[in-house]
């Protein structure tokens, strides 16, 4: 079983972790300490089965939060909070939480409330399994109603969200532009063994954005500012990097991703300077685009193919 916990108390965590251990309930994939941190896409890609969350939290609650994951969170979720209002409680359980557990915590309370949970989910699991089995049976015969053509888009779409999610830049311009070259390698076949030069992808993705009828300069235009768009996404990620390693050398997502997509030299470069004592602008960096894109491409389509799995950043 696997477990997820957001809570902005560190020692909560801690304690969370240490009993789910302890127990042999499973394993903890990942932590969060505001509900903000949270989107069902990233727990579906850690194959999150149960959510412990915090219910008063600084920035997104855990109401609000659940709220948030309603259609693209389908596991369970236990909150966990000092607020005893009914109302309060009487909202998480009308949004599908399955306990409501008070603080302090108890361990034969929190223990007993996850086997529970977990029973549940492994019940349900079963049934579940006898139902495809059965829906199977009656199907064989029917013609499919969605070509491979459909689950193959929605396939890297969750995985190229996810990753721009784990690389920090989920919410910068040049998402979109990656998430557009990531469609347009994801087509060539030969991009696994030679991945076409920068130019050949910007101006494949601008012509498929403008149509094939736009004048070569206007084509001209839209490959430049994607380029610029999609540079200043790639040195964003390098600092959000930078940040992680500053704060905690040793976090997963550091020591899988910073050395992956980028020259650890530049790594290294925007630490020294983030941990410098004088506030400074950071000075400008060199970012190797065609090898962030590359592997970008590469690890989407381990996790399109299940061959690599995440789990707190690492495989």
């Amino acid at each position: 079983m696997r477990f997820f916990i957001a809570d902005d108390d560190r020692a909560i965590r801690s304690i969370l972790k240490q009993m789910i251990e302890d127990e042999d309930l499973g394993e903890v994939v990942g932590e969060a300490e505001d509900g903000s941190q949270i989107e069902g896409h990233y727990l579906h890609f850690k194959q999150v089965d149960i959510l412990l969350i915090d219910l008063l939290m600084p920035g997104r609650d855990g109401i609000e939060t659940i709220r948030h994951l309603q259609g693209s969170y389908n596991g369970k979720a236990v909150m966990i909070s000092q607020v005893e209002a009914k109302e309060m409680v009487g909202e998480a359980y009308s949004l599908g939480i399955e306990y409501f557990i008070h603080k302090p915590i108890n361990k034969i309370e929190i223990v007993t409330v996850l086997r529970k949970v977990k029973e549940r989910i492994e019940l349900e699991t079963s049934i579940g399994d006898i139902q495809h089995s059965l829906s199977r049976l009656i199907q064989r015969n029917e013609p499919k109603k969605s070509g491979p053509g459909g689950m193959r888009e929605k396939s890297i779409k969750e995985t190229g969200k996810f990753l721009l999610s784990e690389l920090g830049i989920v919410g910068e311009s040049g998402a979109h532009d990656l998430m557009a070259v990531l469609h347009y390698l994801f087509e060539d076949e030969q991009a696994e063994r030679n991945i076409p030069s920068l130019k050949q992808m910007f101006t494949n993705v601008a012509i498929r954005k403008l149509g094939p009828a736009a004048a070569q300069a206007e084509v001209n235009r839209e490959i430049k500012a994607s380029e610029q768009r999609i540079r200043r996404a790639v040195i964003h990620s390098l600092n959000h990097f930078a940040s992680l390693g500053t704060t905690d050398f040793s976090n997963p997502k550091f020591e899988y991703y910073a050395s992956k997509f980028f020259d650890f030299p530049a790594v290294s470069k925007r630490m020294k300077e983030m941990q410098a004592k004088e506030t400074v602008p950071l000075s400008p960096v060199k970012v190797n685009m065609k090898k962030f894109i590359h592997v970008f491409f590469l690890e989407a389509k381990d996790l399109r193919e299940g061959s690599k799995f995440v789990s707190g950043g690492s495989r």
